[in-house]
């Protein structure tokens, strides 16, 4: 749907005749106008008052209306240029410095007027697509999910939201927890088709006798996992552990784009946009014949790398930060704080498990927090919980239902039947598990 509030623009004319001129033209076709003199005044004008287009004199005293056009940046609104003095070689640098057009005076109204208009569409129209692009991107989660702020990862921020609106095969690399999957994801949900199916496949876990019935399909039978997600993304974990025999197999199914399922004689044509991961490197894998070249080639028309954490120090802080949040609320207590040495401790670890290790450290860290004990450091270690678990299985289950059951009961200010409903229970299985806990309802509430 379009915008239908009247389209701004900005005049820029030294004379004063044809400045209003232009004016009263534009404001009878029911836009909305703003003039200046000078084109040394639009910088300032700009911070305060962005129009959907420019409409400029070229010959100025001062800045003239080709240095002005210079002077934006890719943001700024696109910009149309008059002049009275116009040749072709003007013209032609116009265009190559970035003008949308250029006109001649004496110019015809209409014509004007209709290259305004397109100007402003396409300005509305690229503000929309951004507009668009940011929600995506927080409906997506890639803000949290590449939570940091060094430059590798604004770069790969970068690299995502420039290639997700494209089809091209992208090799996602990065050592275990960097998050490689959750880049896929994004890929796909800030791309063309986010509301089409997501297949990940587990290269590693797929066997040459079960890869055929599982994903092409039994004809009468079922009609295989590939199928069944054509129109979407498909996503190749651990593409370097994939078995030989699989990687003909798919290779096949992406050059042909079709499945044969078992016992049809029929191929069924499937449509996918290609995603592949690896924390292995892609060319000693070839050379050591555990990866085909020929699926390689198919595969990495664009590679996009996922750093380590141990390259992001600087990001150690805002990600535990927002990790101890995230639990924080989940187990419903406030926030540990992160000491001096709890930095530190941070500083100091190498995260071989990258994102994923700090998630699971500030998720202990939580735990700590509400007995009251723990830090940073201690659950770096992995060891501040251990002396306090229960001794058996039993009494760790018995604990775990107390704790889910406690929880149920104060979340439904003590209504039974909406608790049992919560933790999936019969009520009167839920009033049994209390007795049997020795739980005191009212001392919950």
């Amino acid at each position: 749907m379009s915008d239908p509030s009247p389209f701004r623009i900005l005049v820029i004319d030294d004379d004063t005749g044809m400045r209003q001129s232009l004016v009263d033209l534009l404001e009878a076709a029911e836009w909305q106008v703003e003039a200046l003199s000078r084109a040394s005044k639009v910088a300032d004008h700009l911070k305060g008052s962005v129009p959907d287009v420019i409409l400029s004199d070229v010959r100025m005293p001062g800045m003239s209306g080709l240095e002005l056009l210079a002077s934006l940046d890719a943001e700024a609104p696109p910009v149309v240029l008059i002049s009275a003095h116009g040749d072709i070689p003007m013209a032609v640098e116009a265009m190559q410095n970035g003008a949308y057009s250029f006109l001649e005076k004496p110019y015809e109204p209409r014509r004007l007027l209709t290259a305004l208009r397109h100007a402003a569409e396409q300005s509305r129209m690229r503000l929309s697509n951004e507009r668009l692009k940011e929600r995506l991107y927080r409906l997506s989660g890639l803000d949290r999910i590449l939570l940091g702020e060094t430059e590798d990862v604004a770069n790969l921020r970068r690299d995502i939201l420039d290639f997700a609106e494209t089809d091209v095969a992208i090799l996602v690399e990065g050592e275990t927890g960097t998050g490689k999957e959750l880049v896929a994801r994004a890929l796909h949900d800030l791309g063309k088709r986010p509301d089409a199916p997501f297949l990940a496949v587990n290269c590693a876990a797929l066997s040459s006798d079960r890869f055929e019935s599982e994903m092409f399909g039994v004809e009468g039978q079922n009609k295989g996992r590939l199928v069944a997600a054509s129109g979407g993304t498909l996503f190749l974990d651990e593409i370097c552990a994939c078995p030989l025999e699989v990687q003909a197999k798919l290779l096949r199914v992406i050059e042909d784009k079709e499945v044969l399922p078992i016992g049809a004689s029929t191929p069924i044509p499937v449509d996918f946009r290609v995603l592949s991961a690896t924390n292995q490197d892609v060319s000693a894998s070839v050379t050591d014949g555990r990866l085909r070249q020929d699926l390689l080639f198919r595969i990495n028309t664009v590679t996009i790398t996922v750093p380590p954490l141990r390259q992001r120090p600087d990001d150690l802080t805002i990600l535990a930060a927002h990790f101890l949040a995230e639990y924080a609320r989940i187990y419903e207590i406030e926030a540990p704080e992160i000491l001096p040495e709890d930095l530190t401790a941070m500083l100091a670890h190498n995260w071989p498990g990258n994102v994923r290790e700090l998630r699971h450290v500030c998720e202990r860290r939580v735990l700590s927090a509400r007995r009251g004990a723990g830090s940073l450091a201690q659950s770096i270690s992995g060891g501040s919980q251990m002396d306090d678990l229960p001794a058996t299985l039993r009494e760790a289950v018995a604990a775990l239902e107390r704790e889910l059951i406690a929880k149920a009961v104060r979340s439904h200010e003590g209504r039974m039947d909406a608790a049992a409903e919560a933790l999936g229970i019969g009520r009167r299985t839920l009033n049994e598990k209390i007795v049997k806990l020795g739980l005191d309802k009212d001392a919950l509430l």
